[in-house]
């Protein structure tokens, strides 16, 4: 969960407005994320502070639902956030306020006669046992002594009605948008993680009357057996419900405010996470106007940049592209923690790969200290890194379309039912990146468009009936399948399907987790030869830098990220990358425009090479853009 903790607001003389652009949800395309602690009195100083330190797209916190007081009585709270929009549009800025999901506290609630879960225990979310969602102090840091955290379902009728009423009187108040905090199935708290909650009456009633079966009934769900097909049902059942929901929040805004935006904050990404507590990203795009990714990855109790390595940044990328896929053109926020006080380390150095490593990626950076969400680790090089970013908005965030004729697939339901399937996905993933071999990721709502010929199905199975449709007209069109490790044998039985018996995704993820610079094991080579065409766009670089081709805005744009020397909590300055080479058709052009990450753009010039360009780039240091004429 992200928690917003309000800083000290510096004072500025000078306020220099944005441009605001024409589609009145654009800005979340562009935006560059600052958060802020809102109260009666200070909506003025934040959008100062905000717009003169490059932010665009103000998150405030006042929280109306989460705190149980402000969900009984919201007036006070409207009133600042009704402030703070207004103050934001005179700015040319644009502000979204924070709300909880599922969660409420009541502060003070041992000694109080009210409380949340005294006044509404039909309420809550439970365990199969009946055991109620409520804790208190030391179940986690936000939660402080003597105050009650209780978390709710979403089918409590009379909490859901006044929910959304507080939603409709939130989008009253001329707020952009509104972000929902983690409206998840309370199952990664201690104790709780293999619960599968929840089994309140009234989830369970719903359950029952959409299946006709008994949640309750351990012969008709069988907990945590995938194989079982009740446990099936009440793992989509769950996926649907969160999803239901924040398109009922999405439609409640709405109605009162067709111009806002709903942005939801989700911690799983592509993770089997996302199954436990329901909140599946994948699904919940197409409902949303955004998503904000709480994405971490690293080992142990430090999650932040400055614990990566050259592996865990890999894999950050490969989490942060299938945002991307999943998004169909929608912005992907991600809000990631950089420093943590190690001593080792500096952090801007910190806060330079992290935002370096999502803007390559196509994602808006959210500048965070520690694990809170306002503030800044080092409030100068947020404005370096802001006004970077807002110099290169349109190279970086117009819509990308890859390159070349590969194709990998991200199928949904395999990972909700074979936890397996991330290795198998993530390997191949990360082969084709230290590889530069150009790709794109499709999904069952992207199949249909896909115009490769190339499709590679990473340990997919139990594909839905609407996939297997998919799969066959793209087969029908001339489409080659190449299928590795498990593979449905109706699958293997189309005209163009490949079949190969090893996973070459997990042998080379394996590898890569014992040692990264190690080489690929010899299996590569046959998957390697089967997926290979002539590509028209080559990169030769180091296999540390993820170097991605695409064309935006009618150009055609290279955008690398270095990683190279990275280490776990000591170094964090990328070793420089010579002489890269890129090579494409004659039509882009014979000039490079190069841009390297926080400086400013310089002209390469190209060669023609066997009816190719090819161009230079001397060194590229922690990151870089450049794009042609065509």
């Amino acid at each position: 969960m992200a928690i917003f903790l309000a800083t000290a607001l510096l004072s500025f003389n000078c306020v220099m407005a944005q441009t605001a652009p024409q589609n009145p949800r654009a800005w979340m395309r562009y935006a560059r994320i600052g958060a802020y602690g809102l109260r009666a009195d200070n909506a003025a100083a934040i959008v100062q502070h905000a717009t003169a330190s490059g932010v665009y797209g103000i998150e405030v916190d006042n929280d109306i639902t989460g705190r149980y007081e402000s969900f009984v009585d919201p007036t006070s709270k409207l009133q600042a956030i009704e402030k703070v929009a207004r103050r934001a549009h005179q700015h040319g800025n644009y502000a979204f306020v924070y709300i909880s999901g599922f969660e409420c506290i009541t502060a003070n609630a041992d000694s109080s006669p009210h409380s949340l879960a005294k006044d509404h225990p039909d309420w809550l979310q439970r365990k199969r046992d009946g055991q109620p969602a409520v804790f208190h102090a030391g179940i986690a840091f936000w939660v402080k002594k003597g105050d009650e955290d209780a978390w709710v379902t979403p089918y409590a009728p009379g909490w859901r009605r006044i929910y959304m009423e507080r939603v409709r009187q939130i989008a009253a108040t001329g707020i952009d948008g509104i972000y929902v905090d983690i409206p998840y199935w309370k199952t990664d708290y201690t104790g709780w993680e293999n619960s599968w909650a929840s089994f309140d009456k009234f989830t369970v009633a719903t359950f029952r009357k959409q299946t006709g079966l008994n949640a309750m009934d351990e012969k008709e769900v069988r907990l945590g057996d995938f194989n079982d097909p009740g446990f099936r049902t009440w793992i989509n059942f769950r996926i649907q419900s969160i999803t239901n929901f924040l398109a009922d929040v999405r439609k409640t805004a709405a109605s009162v405010n067709p111009k806002i935006a709903v942005i939801p904050e989700i911690w799983p990404g592509i993770e089997q996470s996302a199954v436990s507590v329901g909140a599946d990203v994948y699904q919940i795009y197409p409902v949303v106007d955004a998503i904000a990714h709480e994405y971490e990855f690293g080992s142990g109790n430090d999650h932040t940049a400055a614990s990566r390595g050259e592996f865990e940044w890999f894999m950050y990328q490969v989490g942060i592209k299938s945002f991307r896929a999943f998004a169909q053109g929608k912005a992907t926020w991600i809000l990631n923690y950089s420093w943590d006080g190690n001593p080792r380390v500096k952090p801007s150095d910190a806060m330079k790969n992290l935002a370096m490593s999502e803007v390559i990626a196509g994602a808006n950076f959210w500048d965070a200290p520690g694990h809170v969400m306002a503030g800044s680790n080092d409030l100068a090089t947020r404005k370096q890194i802001f006004a970077w970013i807002k110099q290169n908005q349109d190279a970086l965030y117009e819509s990308r379309t890859p390159v070349g004729n590969l194709g990998v697939y991200f199928s949904d339901s395999t990972r909700n039912f074979y936890p397996q399937f991330l290795d198998h996905y993530r390997g191949v993933l990360l082969l084709l990146m230290r590889k530069h071999l150009q790709f794109q990721i499709v999904t069952p709502r992207t199949l249909s468009s896909f115009s490769g010929n190339v499709l590679v199905l990473p340990g997919v199975r139990g594909l839905s009936p609407d996939e297997f449709t998919s799969l066959r007209a793209f087969n029908a069109k001339g489409g080659k399948l190449v299928l590795t490790g498990y593979a449905d044998p109706t699958l293997k039985k189309l005209d163009h399907a490949v079949s190969i018996g090893s996973s070459p995704g997990v042998e080379y993820l394996d590898s890569a987790k014992k040692n990264f610079e190690s080489p690929p094991p010899d299996s590569q080579s046959k998957f390697l030869k089967i997926i290979a065409d002539s590509a028209e766009y080559q990169v030769q670089a180091s296999p540390d830098m993820v170097a991605y081709v695409a064309k935006a805005d009618g150009k055609t744009h290279w955008y690398f990220a270095n990683f190279k020397g990275l280490k776990k909590g000591d170094a964090t300055v990328p070793d420089p990358v010579k002489d890269i080479i890129i090579t494409a058709p004659l039509s882009v052009g014979a000039t490079l425009h190069f841009v390297p990450f926080l400086g400013a753009e310089e002209s390469i010039s190209g060669t023609q090479d066997r009816g190719h360009v090819k161009f230079v780039i001397p060194e590229i240091g922690r990151a870089a853009i450049a794009w042609t004429d065509h």
